[in-house]
């Protein structure tokens, strides 16, 4: 049952480390290209999972800003946001409404 579990944990551990490396922003990575990280990853299973995770994942603060920052160093603009997030769209729908009324 033990051996069981520890299979299952080491499965999922190589999983999630499968997954972080081919989400992870070719920019973002470090020491060695993606692509490489993925072969180390896929071929050494669980070893490959604990090099990626201490010696290919981005560090935190950096990948934040360069996901924050464009490809030519330059803030990127900020997401659209819906109509009924915008102060504007929402004041002016007011105004609108309150002359169909009248």
């Amino acid at each position: 049952m033990g051996s069981v579990l520890l299979g299952l944990a080491l499965l999922a551990f190589w999983l999630y480390c499968l997954f972080d490396v081919i989400t992870t922003p070719e920019e973002d990575v470090r020491n060695l290209p993606k692509l490489l990280w993925v072969l180390i990853v896929v071929l050494l299973a669980d070893l490959g999972g604990l090099l990626w995770l201490l010696l290919g994942r981005p560090l935190g603060e950096q990948a934040i800003r360069r996901r924050q920052m464009g490809r030519a160093g330059h803030p990127r603009p900020s997401v659209p946001r819906g109509p009924d997030d915008d102060p504007d769209f929402l004041r002016d729908l007011d105004r609108r409404l309150r002359r169909e009324d009248d």
